[in-house]
């Protein structure tokens, strides 16, 4: 990024422990850990076991930290015994800059320098989603985001990608999963296919979700007939103060019957999707029609730098609904030996590099 990270996220949390994590058993086997890191260990245990390795861990951007807790109870629980290791460690939502140390650990290669891989990938993904969240919430100038990755990944990274858009400063997420290691519940209210079940009426539809969830917002999603404006006055003429957003995620292949109606306003952008024009135009009809309170929800293809675009140009969106993006594990960690029984060596190029931000971690 162009300038530092400032952390938004308030404070620090406590660490999570091992028992937070459902590791895989073979983990300790050796199973996910690359071949030649396992060959290594038998060598260092045959003929080095006395040897004392200081090991740190890096990256090369300015990020917001995520995935420490859980490398932290990955020793916790895989290493050999873990209790004689020394570890130090910044904590999750620590921002960092580049080539930051963020983790050392200190003992016998054998007891733990298989797990090294592991550890990058961990701190990988969970990084690369915090900071990306960030990005996206910083770009949102503080207004709600939602985290709706749940169908642009495997079904198994929404605990730990939920946990790691908390770090970064997602305020909701989309699945229970995906709150489960801080404690908060799914968010969320109708999908496209609950409108086809009432054939596309969705004042029907959003009656029938307020019979079954009384006691939820009413956040109606209006572009199932590509006709957004007509729609969410539709619904808001039908619930009033009921109503509390109106939620768009046309296509981007598609034009809104808006501006097939309006064509003289057509001009020098692009019509197609969740746009500007039509978020702007959305606002100004229901405030027309006295609906000043429904909330204006977007979603689809949203970026940092969309997001951006949107919120430069004064779009009157209130909450932001974004998934992919989010998910794209764009900064990797390199875990380096760089001290052999308290001395320099290190392969040529790296050496240690102390952080005095570093905590003794307690395994």
């Amino acid at each position: 990024m162009a300038k530092e990270i400032e952390l938004k996220v308030e404070g620090k949390i406590n660490r999570l422990t091992n028992e937070t994590f459902k590791f895989d058993d073979r983990v300790g086997d050796g199973w996910y850990s690359a071949v030649y890191f396992l060959k290594t260990r038998e060598i260092a245990k045959k003929y080095k076991e006395d040897k004392v390795v200081t090991m740190q861990f890096f990256q090369r951007d300015h990020a917001v930290l995520c995935g420490i807790d859980e490398a932290i109870a990955l020793l916790q629980t895989f290493a050999v015994a873990p209790e004689s290791l020394e570890v130090y460690a910044l904590q999750d939502g620590d921002h960092i800059t580049p080539f930051e140390t963020v983790l050392t650990i200190k003992g016998a290669y054998h007891q733990f320098g298989f797990l090294e891989g592991v550890i990058d990938g961990i701190l990988a993904r969970r990084t690369s989603v915090a900071t990306n969240v960030y990005k996206v919430v910083t770009a949102a100038e503080n207004k709600r985001v939602i985290f709706m990755g749940d169908r642009d990944d495997h079904f198994s990274n929404q605990v730990g990608d939920g946990y790691a858009a908390f770090i970064g400063g997602m305020s909701a997420q989309a699945t229970h999963a995906m709150n489960e290691w801080w404690g908060d519940k799914g968010l969320g209210t109708m999908p496209h296919a609950l409108i086809q079940l009432f054939d596309g009426d969705i004042v029907e539809a959003s009656r029938a979700y307020l019979e079954t969830f009384p006691h939820d917002d009413l956040i109606a999603l209006t572009d199932y007939n590509n006709d957004v404006i007509v729609d969410s006055i539709k619904v808001g003429k039908a619930f009033g103060k009921r109503l509390k957003g109106v939620r768009i995620d046309t296509a981007r292949t598609m034009i809104d019957k808006y501006f097939i109606r309006n064509e003289e306003i057509l001009g020098d952008f692009d019509p197609r999707g969740v746009n500007i024009h039509l978020v702007k135009a959305l606002r100004e009809a229901l405030d027309n029609e006295g609906l000043n309170h429904v909330q204006i929800v977007v979603s689809g293809g949203f970026t940092p730098e969309r997001v951006k675009e949107f919120e430069e140009a004064g779009a009157p969106v209130d909450v932001y609904g974004v998934g992919g993006s989010l998910l794209k594990v764009n900064i990797g960690f390199t875990g380096d030996n760089v001290l052999l029984d308290g001395k320099h060596a290190a392969k040529k190029g790296r050496k240690l590099n102390p952080n005095p931000r570093l905590e003794l971690v307690n395994l």
